[in-house]
């Protein structure tokens, strides 16, 4: 089995932030959500994968992942025009072969990986295995509909009726089968070769397709707010104390704290969970709670919590910042 991660598009939800970088690599708990994709398919044992990368932002993820032999990878760099993520598998179908695959958002993570629904695949000899998790708006999403006996039956893309509070989590296992059901498809309204529409081409054909309900979290970090219920989410998941910086007698650290090296605290007070990146100064400030500070930081005489702060960024004099990136 391979691994195909879509690590592309124009990420304009999370803009003006990904003008200046692919919305994979914008930091969750200072480390890339990519790099958090990257260790579930590591620690599902898939070795062979391919990255789809964007124009605008290839080379940001290929300087980030380089030839993934930090995570044991084999890696294919595949360029696609966004037009769909039914169209980025058609776009690397020379690497995908005839070869069964999960295909994961870059910008996607879900809370319990993806080693036993890759087993389940396999027990129930099965041609696609989406993922479902219950949502309050499912108009903004793709939905899947089951009948009774659990079996999915209608999937639409972001429908405008009410058909199924199941969502779609960005995260898909196919056989081959899936190449013959993109090829008779056509573009959605949205000029985009939709997924939905070709597992429901799959359904269609009579291929042996189920669905996995998520009850664990799923983060989608497409928007900021997204990203900040992400971020604190996996600072409570990953988050431990340990001060490898330098802390003052003056400053007062509480809760789970990750003070990385070279970092200095001074007459300040950190409430956890937070980590702090590495080269970070912070001096007379209060850090609160679900705050993630990235690296070579200078924060003086500020208040700050509930958000994300991007490397090299300096913070001086500011009353109070919150659910901020």
């Amino acid at each position: 089995m391979k691994a195909l991660v879509l690590s592309g598009g124009k990420g304009t939800r999370l803009r003006p932030l990904t003008y200046t970088m692919a919305k994979q690599l914008v930091p969750v708990a200072n480390r890339p959500i990519l790099g958090y994709v990257l260790e579930h398919i590591k620690n599902a044992g898939l070795v062979d994968v391919g990255i789809v990368i964007a124009e605008e932002t290839g080379q940001q993820v290929k300087e980030y992942v380089e030839d993934g032999s930090a995570w044991g990878f084999h890696v294919n760099y595949i360029l696609q025009e966004p037009l769909g993520l039914a169209h980025a598998v058609k776009t690397a179908l020379g690497f995908l072969d005839d070869s069964d695959f999960v295909m994961y958002l870059g910008d996607n993570l879900l809370q319990s990986g993806i080693k036993s629904a890759i087993k389940r695949f396999y027990d129930e000899n099965l041609d696609a295995l989406v993922f479902l998790k219950k949502v309050m708006n499912p108009q903004h999403f793709g939905v899947g509909a089951l009948d009774e006996r659990g079996n999915l039956t209608r999937l639409v893309e972001k429908p405008k009726e009410f058909i199924s509070d199941l969502a779609l989590v960005g995260v898909y296992i196919f056989s081959p089968k899936i190449h013959s059901a993109i090829a008779r498809i056509n573009p959605s309204e949205r000029g985009e070769l939709e997924i939905t529409d070709a597992i429901q081409e799959m359904i269609n054909l009579g291929y042996r397709v189920k669905a996995e309900i998520l009850h664990g979290w799923w983060l989608d970090t497409g928007k900021k707010d997204d990203l900040l219920e992400a971020n604190s989410i996996v600072l409570d998941a990953y988050v431990q104390a340990e001060i490898k910086g330098f802390v003052d007698g003056q400053s007062k650290i509480s809760g789970r704290v990750t003070i990385e090296q070279d970092a200095e605290v001074e007459n300040s007070t950190i409430r956890g969970p937070v980590v702090i990146g590495k080269g970070t100064k912070i001096i007379n400030s209060f850090i609160g709670p679900y705050t993630s500070i990235g690296g070579n930081v200078r924060i003086i005489s500020s208040v700050i919590q509930h958000s994300v702060i991007l490397e090299n960024t300096e913070i001086l004099y500011i009353e109070r910042i919150e659910d901020s990136v």
